[in-house]
């Protein structure tokens, strides 16, 4: 199960990922907000990150106007090791060297076909399991 969450700049694009999300089948949770009416993204970066922290969702999707809001709020909740993403090769690289559960996308900075393509490769890239990397996210949980 994959969590998503916005606030109402990141609303239209969350459609759009929605959308996506049920054209591959895969299931989701919308955690909100539900129009573009102002919100404080908090409440929906904790709302989110909170529930892959206790297991309720695998991973999550984050979307506010830059993402830069939502990675910072994602961040904050223990477990949650949250990468703001506006190109394919970061979103690979997170996945496979920080195990990444919550990807922060930027709605005013990222247009929908490119953040659905992030998107897609950050889903469906593993984590490559490599020693030094389970070494490094070791040492960001101490």
């Amino acid at each position: 199960m994959i969590a998503i969450g916005c606030d109402h700049g990141g609303y239209e694009l969350k459609l759009e990922i929605m959308k996506y999300l049920e054209e591959k089948g895969l299931e989701y949770r919308d955690f909100g907000c539900d129009s573009t009416a102002s919100v404080d993204y908090p409440v929906y970066g904790k709302a989110v990150a909170g529930a892959v922290a206790s297991g309720e969702c695998e991973k999550g999707i984050l979307i506010c106007g830059t993402g830069i809001g939502m990675s910072i709020v994602a961040n904050k909740v223990p477990r949650i090791r949250c990468a703001l993403c506006s190109d394919c090769f970061s979103a690979q690289a997170t996945r496979e060297h920080n195990d990444t559960n919550v990807i922060a996308l930027g709605a005013r900075v990222t247009g929908p076909g490119l953040a659905i393509k992030i998107v897609d490769t950050w889903l469906n890239t593993p984590f490559s399991n490599d020693e030094r990397h389970i070494r490094r996210i070791g040492m960001i949980e101490e």
